[in-house]
């Protein structure tokens, strides 16, 4: 399928939990005695699945992830920049993920979107071009699958025997679902849709906004790699039992 695929990673959060005095995205992963942020991974599975142009939403404060990342070149590809823009209410008030990703719309318009998020780390390396391998010209989204023991914190998908999405729910505290959504391809037709959701129905909420595009009946595939693994490091205490498993390795 000769389609064009961009790169989308927000990257606009303030990231208190952490409470760096750099960019949570430049949070230093240390392999085999060398520096990679960890936002790079998430960058790495891109480029190395073929994708060239790549987007970063930052917020207005994230110079710092500007000045290592650049224009790109150093890492293979073109790397552009969208400023989300801030709430009005003064509370400091994240707008959200959906909004995140819709900020790049100028951008992705009627093109394939990769997107990942820059807290997280994903095997194989070229796990974009696994999950785009399973697309068929009647997928509207395709969610990278990963198995989970912590669904309380993960978007935790709902499909059956064929793979079809039926349902995304979102940090359950309680379910017997196994597979959790760590990245997603989505086709223009879904762009549009979250475009028209954030500004004109008013949703902002990104499960929410996957729900409604399922019930209207867009076509999700689930796919799942064999052997994929998936790590989230929003919170000091998955760093550290990431950093002991690779000790431990």
């Amino acid at each position: 399928m000769s389609e064009e695929l961009v790169g989308l990673i927000p990257a606009a959060g303030k990231g208190l939990r952490l409470g760096l005095p750099y960019p949570k995205e430049l949070y230093p992963i240390i392999r085999d005695n060398r520096y990679k942020p960890v936002s790079q991974f998430v960058l790495e599975n891109l480029t190395c699945s073929g994708v060239r142009h790549i987007i970063f939403v930052i917020n207005e404060t994230k110079h710092q992830l500007i000045g290592f990342y650049g224009n790109g070149s150093r890492f293979g590809c073109q790397i552009s920049y969208v400023v989300q823009e801030s709430d009005d209410d003064g509370q400091g008030t994240s707008p959200g993920l959906g909004h995140a990703l819709d900020s790049a719309y100028h951008l992705v318009r009627g093109k394939t979107v990769c997107f990942g998020m820059a807290d997280t780390i994903m095997t194989p390396q070229d796990i974009f071009a696994h999950i785009w391998a399973a697309a068929t010209p009647d997928d509207d989204v395709l969610l990278g699958l990963f198995p989970t023991d912590r669904p309380y914190k993960l978007g935790m998908v709902n499909y059956d025997a064929d793979d079809r999405v039926i349902e995304i729910i979102d940090k359950p505290k309680q379910t017997h679902l196994e597979y959790a959504w760590g990245c997603i391809i989505w086709r223009p037709r879904f762009t549009e849709h979250l475009h028209v959701c954030i500004h004109k129905r008013g949703i902002a909420d990104f499960a929410s906004i996957m729900n409604l595009a399922i019930g209207e009946g867009m076509r999700f595939r689930s796919v799942r790699v064999n052997g994929a693994t998936y790590a989230d490091l929003g919170t000091y205490e998955e760093i550290v039992e990431l950093e002991n498993r690779y000790r431990a390795r």
